[in-house]
């Protein structure tokens, strides 16, 4: 298993070893929303980095997953389909939303690691 990388919208993304890129939410943002009650799983096509991918509804509220980058989605996480509790038992392992091939792998390490994300998180905390 590879080193997680975040994004700003409080994403996780984890390199696999067929080069494909695993993306969930975070615990996090997890607690942010509550209870998620349903999973909107993204088409498997081309996104734009920063183009909605998924939504996430729960009893607070709704949030888009964001595309961390360019790149096809090749994978969705069929397990959420009427159980979208997984991602509030465990939103950093069974409770991924989609896998992704980027068009440029390399830009994966450019994203936060776990010490600039724990920066995020208290700066927002103390905000």
């Amino acid at each position: 298993m590879s080193e997680l990388r975040f994004t700003e919208d409080h994403e996780w993304l984890r390199t696999e070893a067929d080069g494909s890129v695993t993306v969930g939410i975070t615990a996090f943002a997890q607690d942010a929303l509550g209870d998620v009650v349903y999973v909107q799983l993204p088409e498997l096509q081309t996104y734009a980095k920063g183009a909605e991918a998924a939504t996430v509804e729960s009893v607070k509220a709704a949030s888009g997953v964001y595309m961390p980058l360019d790149g096809e989605v090749v994978e969705t996480n069929s397990a959420l389909d009427g159980n979208p509790e997984l991602v509030n038992e465990a939103p950093m392992a069974d409770g991924w939303f989609f896998r992704f091939i980027p068009a440029d792998a390399s830009a994966v390490a450019q994203l936060l690691n776990q010490d600039a994300y724990d920066r995020l998180i208290k700066a927002n905390a103390d905000a």
